[in-house]
């Protein structure tokens, strides 16, 4: 019997009020398997190097450029793909998350994940500062860039952000506490193709801050 969008919603109301992130993930088979954060770091390398950035551990400390964003036409009407990305390839379905904080103190200063093919089909998530208060922030291109934005889950402390493909589709998801998630969005994403996967940041207008990412997880089924 084929269940509908609002059906499925129904059934997961009904079921203890399971966190719609954890249904996103569920989707994926039972026994992914993950790569270690070690090893996922040491794979990683950098789009658009950044002015300084550090490895500790599993934690990940970048200062961004100024200057620097992702956005393609949608009402500005230029193009500009000089943010930070520090990232992967990875083939499949697959879900990626991290743990994510920063010092945000100017308009559009952000970090979180991306999700990427290239420079006119990719994915960006996280917290972004818009008229100095933070906002939960996904932006979609295909050959023009999307916004969207909600309250922050927090107004100070790191957000756990997790990016989930599915065939021919992208969930971004946040969490205060890595376990129970909040869907922000679900968008198209070409299937098929190999994307490369990891943690962003960028500063439009200022002048620069430092981020934060820790706990980077890589699951695959």
């Amino acid at each position: 019997m084929r269940t509908t969008r609002r059906g499925f919603m129904a059934q997961l109301s009904s079921a203890g009020g399971l966190a719609l992130a954890c249904s996103a993930s569920s989707l994926l088979a039972e026994s992914p398997s993950s790569t270690p954060e070690s090893d996922l770091i040491s794979r990683m390398k950098w789009m658009n190097e950044p002015e300084w950035s550090n490895v500790s551990g599993g934690r990940i400390t970048v200062r961004s450029t100024s200057k620097t964003d992702f956005w393609r036409k949608t009402f500005y009407g230029y193009v500009t793909d000089n943010g930070h990305f520090f990232h992967l390839p990875v083939n499949g379905d697959f879900t990626f998350e991290a743990r994510i904080g920063g010092t945000y103190h100017d308009l559009y200063d952000q970090a979180g994940l991306m999700v990427r093919l290239d420079a006119e089909n990719w994915m960006k998530c996280g917290t972004e500062l818009v008229d100095g208060v933070r906002h939960a922030s996904v932006v979609f291109t295909r050959e023009f860039s999307d916004w969207s934005t909600m309250n922050d889950l927090s107004g100070d402390s790191a957000v756990w952000w997790r990016a989930v493909r599915k065939r021919d589709s992208l969930e971004t998801l946040c969490s205060l506490n890595g376990q129970k998630y909040i869907s922000v969005r679900q968008g198209y994403f070409v299937p098929g193709r190999p994307a490369e996967v990891g943690i962003m940041c960028a500063s439009p207008e200022g002048k620069g801050f430092e981020a934060t990412f820790e706990g980077l997880k890589l699951s695959q089924a």
